[in-house]
């Protein structure tokens, strides 16, 4: 079984990469995260231009219908760059979500728009400090309205619509609704890492679209997330690549005692680590990109192994980028924090480690028993 992406898809990932690099991206994050915007439009009708929110979707909703694989090394160059832009909330929940599951006429109607960026889209799942569940979702849908409020909306500010987990009599459903409307109070959340987004959404008796069955929906939803799971450990994957080229290069042009620091032992040893950590992620990523691009069955064990080992190995190396740069790399004018923030960021965004690790255990469960 190859794993290996196309010669194709390495040109699109090098592509992407010089893209964002001549962009300089990481330098608008931090614009973003010292400034009053939430986002940079600017960055973000770029990537609009260069046809990145319509890779999967498609062709019949003027998508490019090309493919997951596609979406895989573009989202790898997006976490290497710690784009300010509102992607994964729009392309990995949003889209994926009405793809899945959204009526003809709701896909009639969102996919051309997604894919052209004339809307922005987001998922919002969270009312709790704690783990969403079945039992603790108390946002609530009556007679095709919704009401109540989820927290912490990652991009909730500047989305158009959101797809909002919710019960319906006895079930969990999924619904489209219009954040424009005047039924929704939207209110900015502070989070570790402003550069990306997020608001606190509060419903009033908000007219919704129903997604798919009701009586199936905590299975529907479990089942979009396993796919955006993939997605976001190819982001994070990204971003644990540059944080460990970052503290080699430190390392390599630093002197001290006469000579390189990199040739010393203990940060030899830190390089290592982060080197083993972030292969360890790029093999489970792969197999994640397989199981997405072909359905496969195995997608919940190789979404969550993917997730787990994707989110392990952007905080160690986000963590030992700043130790290797030693006291400057605590200091705001470097960008160390710029990925530790995110890092944080990303592990949370559509659930915890111990929500994966837990899914992990769960599927290869269920797979012992077949």
């Amino acid at each position: 079984m190859n794993f290996e992406f196309s010669a194709e898809q390495i040109q699109l990932k090098d592509i992407a990469s010089k893209f964002l690099e001549k962009e300089e991206s990481v330098k608008r994050a931090r614009t973003i995260l010292e400034g009053d915007d939430s986002y940079d439009k600017e960055l973000w009708g770029k990537i609009i231009e260069m046809g990145f929110t319509a890779t999967a979707i498609p062709e019949e909703y003027d998508g490019l219908g090309l493919g997951y694989l596609e979406l895989c090394v573009i989202a790898e160059e997006l976490g290497r760059s710690i784009a300010p832009t509102p992607f994964s909330s729009s392309v990995y929940l949003a889209t994926e979500f009405l793809l899945k599951l959204g009526s003809d006429d709701l896909k009639q109607n969102y996919l051309p728009k997604l894919a052209s960026g004339d809307l922005i889209g987001t998922f919002a799942h969270t009312e709790t400090s704690t783990s969403p569940t079945e039992k603790n979702i108390t946002c609530e849908v009556k007679d095709g309205s919704l009401s109540g409020t989820k927290i912490v909306v990652p991009d909730g500010d500047v989305a158009n619509f959101a797809i909002v987990s919710a019960k319906e009599g006895s079930e969990i459903g999924l619904f489209l609704v219009d954040l424009q409307s005047d039924s929704v109070v939207i209110k900015e959340q502070k989070t570790l890492d402003p550069s990306r987004s997020h608001a606190s959404l509060t419903f009033v008796n908000t007219k919704v679209h129903s997604l798919g069955s009701t009586n199936e929906g905590w299975q529907n939803l479990q089942s979009v997330l396993d796919r955006a799971a993939v997605l976001f450990a190819f982001e994070q994957l990204g971003g644990a690549e540059a944080s460990m080229n970052m503290a080699k290069e430190y390392a390599m042009g630093r002197f001290a005692f006469g000579r390189s620091i990199a040739s010393f032992q203990a940060i030899k040893h830190k390089l290592a680590d982060m080197f083993i950590a972030v292969e360890l992620a790029r093999s489970n990523c792969y197999y994640g990109a397989w199981a997405l691009s072909t359905d496969a069955a195995e997608l919940p064990t190789a979404a969550a192994t993917a997730r787990v080992s994707a989110s392990k190995a952007f905080h160690e190396c986000s963590k030992e980028n700043i130790q290797t740069h030693g006291g400057m790399g605590f200091t705001w004018e470097f960008d160390c924090h710029l990925y530790y923030k995110r890092c944080r960021q990303l592990a949370a965004n559509i659930g915890s480690q111990s929500i994966w690790k837990n899914k992990l255990i769960s599927s290869l469960e269920r797979a012992n028993k077949l």
